[in-house]
């Protein structure tokens, strides 16, 4: 064996420590049995999502005009907002996350979504074209405001 091949096999012993390995695999084998106990013993879920009753709602069209602006019209087909708006730039990339959403499902033109306020406080948008439901939440206070102001 030449000095390379030595030392090339002790390189690769020393790059990932055993001892590591076997505590990762401790670690997965310790969360699996957590869960498989929490599954058995029917201990409640946490930190899930409950949706509230709706307290107000506002139907509105998404459209993209050819500079990648999105505008918010409402049922009458007034602009009521805009993606240029000041901290509205969210209203952009909700813009795109529904329309992409209605591309991968097929759907063409372009119905309505619904801004809703629920009974807790939270802003959600709901496309019933694709039964997608995005609740505004952990997306920070200006983009979730760009959609509250919508229900004001």
């Amino acid at each position: 064996m030449s000095q390379l091949e030595q030392q090339m096999r002790h390189r690769d012993k020393e790059m990932v420590p055993r001892i590591l390995v076997q505590g990762m695999f401790a670690l997965m084998i310790a969360t699996l049995a957590m869960v498989a106990y929490a599954q058995w013993a029917d201990i409640p879920n946490r930190g899930v999502l409950i949706e509230a009753p709706v307290v107000k709602s506002l139907d509105i069209t998404m459209n993209e005009n050819n500079d990648g602006v999105y505008q918010i019209m409402n049922a009458a087909g007034d602009v009521i907002a805009s993606s240029t708006d000041e901290k509205a730039g969210f209203i952009g990339v909700m813009g795109r996350v529904i329309d992409r959403e209605r591309h991968v499902h097929g759907v063409t033109g372009d119905a309505p979504v619904q801004v809703v306020r629920r009974e807790n406080g939270h802003i959600a948008i709901i496309d019933e074209t694709t039964a997608m439901s995005v609740e505004l939440i952990g997306y920070g206070v200006d983009n979730v405001a760009a959609f509250a102001r919508l229900l004001d």
